[in-house]
């Protein structure tokens, strides 16, 4: 079964780069027609898809969050990466990486495995 694992730091300062690796075990990120995402969530909001790259080294990116928002992957350690730049504090959530096999989703249900989430707060 596949695994996911968030890393990162929680805390991140206004206009500094939030960067988050996610660690997948038990199987490929190269593995065809899977999408491997970012997701958030904000305190007291619903999920929101920030972007996905997928098993062939594409990217996909939240037209909102595109701008600041850039994700990578490293197969020879089997991880994927998000950076978000030039936070703000309305970027605090709970980010989550998960495989789905659609883009743009917001129900965990779309996804057949996700990480437990780290929390990440923008404060000075």
């Amino acid at each position: 079964q596949v695994q996911l694992q968030e890393s990162g730091p929680g805390l991140v300062k206004p206009s500094q780069t939030l960067s988050l690796t996610c660690t997948v075990s038990g199987g490929s990120i190269t593995t065809d027609y899977y999408y491997w995402s970012w997701i958030r969530q904000p305190p007291g909001q619903g999920l929101e898809w920030m972007g996905a790259v997928t098993s062939s080294g594409s990217t996909y990116y939240s037209p909102s969050l595109k701008s600041r928002t850039s994700i990578s992957r490293d197969t020879s350690k089997n991880q994927f990466t998000l950076q978000l730049s030039s936070v703000t504090p309305e970027d605090t959530a709970v980010y989550y990486c998960a495989r789905g096999r659609n883009l743009q989703r917001t129900r965990w249900s779309d996804y057949d495995s996700r990480g437990q989430g780290t929390q990440v707060t923008v404060s000075s």
